[in-house]
């Protein structure tokens, strides 16, 4: 069977499970599609449209298309363990380890810090991604519980309502700015402002920043270090010598008032 593969079954009769029509159409074993919708790679395209399907006793309609997207390699891949920092019960805050997605893609989302939440957090409430973080880089990341609490937490990130602060190991002795020193240029065609606000040098030509970003473009603090001429290291996409580490970037730090009960809230990592 190939690696990877995808598998587009449209739905002639009424009546049978999603689990059936894919084992009728593929040639694995049910408790192995069980375990591959799970992992969020099979999805129903009916006329309320598209979404993720996980249960295999769905039951299906002529018409419908049941879409299979397999990837051994995702399939395969255990996720990494994230932390629960808090609870606040129509959102939470984690800690997402370096390697964990922020989102899943067709192939699959159970590598993904939401669907982690979504399985380990008790009680058990849906999840919601509000804002990102680089899969390379681990640290604070918001999830909310509730639609109406993502759209709110969505236009404060929009309104650069929140106060994020990251660190970063980078390349090199950065030592002589004037600080705050403030980083403000164009990327992907829109403006994007970073501030570093404290550094301090370390052995071996390397020097820890803590930045705090008030735009929140692509790759954002990755680039501007990079531009800078002092990478992060481990970044193996902008310039980093230092390879064999992982991308040394973590969120430390992430203040905003709550939507919920208007209070401020303040979470840190050491």
């Amino acid at each position: 069977m190939a690696e990877k593969f995808e598998k587009h079954i449209f739905v002639t009769r009424d009546g049978a499970t999603a689990l059936e029509c894919l084992s009728e159409n593929t040639e694995f074993s049910k408790q192995k599609i069980k375990q591959i919708m799970q992992n969020g790679a099979v999805w129903l395209e009916s006329i309320q449209g598209i979404d993720r399907l996980r249960r295999a006793k769905k039951l299906v309609k002529a018409g419908d298309t049941l879409h299979l997207y397999y990837n051994e390699s995702v399939q395969t891949t255990v996720p990494e363990k994230a932390q629960l920092i808090s609870d606040q019960g129509d959102y939470s805050i984690w800690n997402k380890p370096a390697g964990m997605l922020s989102q899943g893609s067709k192939w699959g989302d159970h590598c993904t810090i939401y669907r982690w939440v979504e399985m380990h957090l008790k009680p058990q409430r849906p999840a919601f991604i509000v804002h990102r973080l680089d899969k390379a880089a681990n640290g604070l990341i918001i999830i909310a519980h509730k639609k109406t609490v993502a759209a709110k937490f969505s236009a404060m990130f929009e309104n650069h309502e929140m106060y994020k602060k990251y660190m970063a190991r980078v390349e090199g002795i950065l030592d002589k700015l004037e600080l705050p020193f403030e980083i403000k240029n164009k990327l992907d065609d829109k403006v994007s402002i970073s501030e570093i606000v404290s550094t301090k040098v370390l052995e071996n030509n390397k020097t820890e920043v803590e930045i705090v970003i008030k735009t929140g473009r692509k790759h954002q603090i990755r680039r501007h270090l990079s531009g800078m001429g002092y990478p992060i290291e481990g970044d193996r996409l902008y310039g980093a010598k230092n390879i064999a580490e992982d991308l040394q970037l973590k969120a430390i730090n992430i203040k905003f008032k709550c939507p919920v009960t208007g209070e401020q809230k303040d979470w840190r990592l050491k």
